[in-house]
Parts: C-alpha cells; structure tokens; sequence
C-alpha cells in the first residue's frame, strides 16, 4: 500500500472496528503489501485493509466461511461480528480471528504438507468461480512484455522470462494432469503455526490447477510428503512460479522488500535452470 494511505487505512480500520463494538484504542503493522495487515488492540482482532476497488475481499470471505465449516485448516473471521466486508473511507476492511504466533514450534516437512492435503480435500469439494493457474500466468507474460511498466528489465532477462513463462505454460497444460480448487500462493508467509496446528490465509490468490502448483510454493521437502505427486509436473511448475515472482519484482510499482535484489537473484536461478534443463 501506498506510504501516504497508510494513516488512513489505519484509521479506517479502527474506526470500523468501534463502530462494531470492539475497542481499538491501538494497532500494529503486522505486514503491508497490496493489502494493510493490522493487529487491532485491545481487542485483539487481526484487519486485512485495502482500497475499495480491490472487490477480491468479498470472495476470501465468502471462500473462508465456507473452507472453515467444512473443517478446513483456514485462519478464521473474527465471531464476534458479522462476517462481511465493511467500506469507510475509500477501503474494504475485514476483520479477522488474530492467532498468536507459536514462535518456537518448528513446521516440519511432513507438517506442511499434510495441512496443505487437508485443504485441497476440502477445497475439492467447492465449485466457485475462479481463474486458471494459466491467467495469472498470463498477467506476468503482459508484465514482461509491457516496458513502461518494466523500464529497467534488460532486453536478454525480458526474453528469457518471456520463453520460460510462455514455454512452461504451454507445457503443464499439455500434460493434462488432474486439476481443481488451489490455494494459489501456499508458501511460507501464508501458513500461521498456532496452538491449533497450521492455518492457511490469504485466499484472494485461489485458482484451479494442478496440485504441483501449489506445491511449488511450498519449502522443496514438503513435495516429497504430499501423496501422488507427479515429480516432473512439480519441477515445472518450480521453475514456472520461480519465474512469475522474478516478474513481479520488476514492475516498477513493485514494493516488496529487496524486490530488485531478489529479481535480479533469481534471474540468474531461472537462467542457470534453463541452461541446465532446458524448456522443453
């Protein structure tokens, strides 16, 4: 989110909160991106907070009440308020159950990967609109080839994301695997340890795919613990979602933390991939 929105936000949430009936005296930036992470005290209650426009809010919630009662490992809406999207002041705010961190339980592999089954069950088990892997694969194939909105992607690093994207694309596609319901960005920072075991949030992401796709964003040892993994879909899709993030951190509107130290990491990781393995 934008720095000169934050204060807004920020008090839209709180407002939101109090005029709810729930005392938000306080709030702490837990995480800021697209979207502004708050943890609203003293009533302890976790805001998700972005502009009115983002109309995705609506979906993860719907998509969250639905996953949770069907006993899915899914961060939950606050209870004590109606589980809908509030709008004040140009932002759709949501208010959520707020999970302590269990900072000294280590996530093991085995873990992982069983919490991330446990959630592709229940999510087999929905029919609700959403995109295809291949559309978000689409937007970052518009990205590179858009140079106002990647100025600084050297003409060779354009290419070689342009051939990875839309070669490995074209590849899973083809393989005509199994697909459904998708978490769309299960890795790390989106997996909460709690005392009541691993919790997934951010759902704005789902789409339908294979399972390997989620997987590749998970830590590599947790693929060696999910079921009926195909092994060669999952290298592809690694090295496809290896290639996604590399793109959005060179769009100029990037602003994740050493975006363009990580992009230009990575770039090096996917050529020297390509070179290894090639595309095909």
């Amino acid at each position: 989110m934008q720095t000169s929105e934050v204060p807004r936000a920020v008090a839209a949430a709180m407002s939101t909160a109090s005029s709810l009936g729930l005392t938000a005296d306080d709030a702490m930036v837990l995480h800021d991106s697209n979207k502004l992470t708050l943890r609203l005290l003293p009533c302890d209650v976790l805001a998700r907070v972005a502009p009115v426009a983002d109309q995705v809010a609506r979906f993860e919630v719907e998509l969250a009440q639905r996953l949770a009662q069907s006993g899915c490992p899914v961060a939950a809406l606050d209870p004590r308020v109606e589980p809908r999207v509030h709008e004040r002041d140009g932002f759709v705010v949501t208010l959520w159950t707020y999970y302590e961190p269990v900072t000294s339980r280590e996530v093991s592999p085995a873990d992982y990967a069983h919490a991330l089954e446990l959630l592709h069950a229940g999510m087999r088990k929905l029919d609700v609109p959403t995109p295809h892997f291949t559309d978000r694969v689409e937007q970052a194939q518009q990205l590179v080839a858009n140079h106002d909105r990647t100025p600084a992607l050297a003409d060779a690093d354009r290419e070689l994301l342009g051939d990875t994207l839309g070669s490995l694309r074209r590849v899973i596609s083809e393989r005509g695997g199994a697909e459904q319901l998708l978490h769309g960005e299960p890795h790390p920072g989106n997996v909460l340890t709690t005392e009541n075991g691993l919790l997934f949030i951010d759902l704005e992401t789902c789409c339908r795919g294979p399972v390997e796709f989620d997987l590749a964003h998970a830590p590599e040892e947790v693929g060696e613990h999910y079921p009926g993994v195909d092994q060669d879909v999952l290298r592809e899709c690694r090295l496809l979602v290896l290639a996604m993030i590399t793109t959005w951190r060179w769009d100029r509107g990037d602003q994740f933390p050493n975006g363009r130290r990580l992009g230009t990491e990575w770039l090096g990781r996917i050529r020297a991939a390509v070179d290894r393995n090639g595309l095909e």
